[in-house]
């Protein structure tokens, strides 16, 4: 391998043309022809035993280049930025400028860490929110216990809206009845949209024991075309009519849904934890508030390329997590009607501020002198794998070791960030101070910068391969599969 030249562009953008011996081509042409003669059908030969030569006298002497090209160039391109010492924060872009028998020559162009200038970043102030919890708030929090606590009993009155009738009920349209139109013992709820509109509106009123018949039209779109915009009679017998009976808030029910014995002992512990629940938010609202400033008060030029890699990693993540449900991600774009194009367009501000605030940290952590020690790595190791059941050497193997360094550092970062702050009222962002500036003194025109908008995640580092953006003509003819 040999790095032929190493071009600067606009942007944080750097242009590589690399060039790989023949021996390195010949010796990925050689894995390719191995990997895909067991796909082709010579005359003469059984399937996966025709030699190379006649393969590419047949098909053309390229005809493993492709293959061979998309299996070498990434180990090329990795080896070549290590060596230039370059800082890689996207996936490359890559042409194939020659290709022979003496090797070939590809242009890898990808986006490089940019030059970051650093703002204020300590003694910043932001707003925080003052956590109250009052006794409202704990009913509030009661509620759900209280619902899974109740009972539903049977009354001798007249049904109104919220109670539950249980009834048997059959449909006709004209003197026929339809499919789906019949059930027995059906409890339901006077109130809940559950039928069609007007149905449980007429059983308003009715009791145990009444017999009626209900006539409604269906919607103009509902589901059923043969029913749809159809006038239907339903003839109803109402068996029960139940209404909810909450139970008595006492120390007995405090035992039932919980483990304290007594009700005062269940609402101070419900205070405590939507309290504590209060103040991790206002404390996350806090820090997020102050990064945002960092972020404002610094000067970089984002590559584009960093903020699509960051997106293409989100959406990654959210396909595992979809799939991890047992749901394949294209049958839930499917179902949805999401496409991927919504997704990136989703995760687009997200992503940009991710990647700002990435940059902002490690600026930081350089400026500091932040380092990451070797004790403080096997911490988080085993922290990982407390956290998901792993052996500490496990996560050593899985997660890269500059993955853990980073992470660590810009958690110290962010602390200095944080622990220097005051709460209070957050400075005017740059906008609101140019709007504020604006009637003593007119700002002077310029052409707008074009800027990124958006981002989420921490910012790592690119996988070594992806699919050249162009490669060597591929052969006239496919070999046969």
């Amino acid at each position: 391998m040999n790095v032929k030249s190493v071009e600067k562009l606009e942007k944080s953008m750097v242009a590589l043309t690399i060039e790989a011996s023949a021996e390195e081509l010949e010796g990925a042409v050689q894995k390719a022809y191995q990997k895909q003669r067991g796909k082709i059908s010579i005359p003469g030969f059984r399937k996966g035993h025709a030699p190379r030569k006649i393969i590419e006298a047949m098909y053309g002497s390229n005809i493993f280049y492709e293959d061979a090209i998309n299996d070498l160039y990434p180990n090329l391109f990795a080896m070549a930025a290590e060596q230039e010492k370059l800082d890689t924060v996207a996936y490359p872009e890559v042409e194939v400028l020659e290709i022979g028998k003496d090797g070939f020559t590809f242009k890898a162009t990808v986006a490089v860490r940019p030059e970051v200038k650093l703002g204020e970043y300590k003694g910043l102030t932001a707003p925080k929110e003052e956590v109250k919890v009052t006794e409202e708030d704990i009913d509030e929090e009661m509620k759900p216990y209280v619902q899974r606590a109740g009972q539903m009993v049977d009354v001798d009155r007249e049904a109104k809206d919220g109670d539950t009738v249980t009834i048997d009920y059959e449909g006709f349209i004209g003197d026929k009845a339809f499919d789906g139109g019949k059930d027995t013992d059906f409890d339901l709820k006077l109130g809940s949209g559950t039928f069609i509109p007007g149905f449980e509106d007429q059983l308003v009123g009715t009791k145990a024991g009444d017999e009626k018949d209900v006539v409604v039209t269906f919607p103009e779109d509902y589901h059923a075309e043969d029913l749809a915009g159809k006038e239907a009679t339903f003839k109803v017998k109402v068996h029960a009519v139940k209404e909810r009976k909450d139970p008595v808030l006492d120390d007995e029910f405090a035992k039932d849904v919980s483990e304290f014995e007594t009700l005062a002992d269940f609402r101070a512990d419900l205070g405590k934890k939507l309290t504590e629940r209060r103040e991790t938010k206002a404390r996350h609202d806090f820090e997020e508030a102050l990064l945002d400033q960092v972020t404002e008060n610094m000067t970089v030029e984002i590559p584009d390329a960093m903020v699509e890699y960051r997106i293409q990693r989100m959406l990654e993540q959210y396909s595992q997590q979809i799939t991890a449900q047992g749901i394949p991600f294209e049958q839930y774009l499917s179902m949805t009607g999401i496409t991927v194009d919504m997704l990136r367009e989703e995760a687009r501000e997200g992503a940009l501020r991710q990647v700002k605030t990435d940059l902002a940290l490690g600026a930081i952590a350089e400026a500091e002198g932040i380092q990451i020690t070797e004790e403080e790595i096997n911490e988080e190791c085993q922290k990982l794998a407390d956290q998901f059941g792993m052996k500490a050497e496990r996560v050593r193997q899985a997660v890269p070791e500059e993955e853990l360094k980073r992470d660590l550092s810009n958690r110290k970062a962010a602390n200095i960030i944080f622990d220097s702050a005051k709460v209070g009222k957050a400075p005017a962002k740059k906008a609101e101070k140019a709007e504020e500036g604006e009637e003593e003194k007119p700002a002077k025109k310029t052409a707008a910068k074009k800027t990124d908008k958006k981002a989420e995640e921490g910012e790592e580092k690119p996988a070594k391969k992806t699919t050249a953006k162009k490669t060597a003509k591929k052969a006239e003819e496919k070999p046969e599969e």
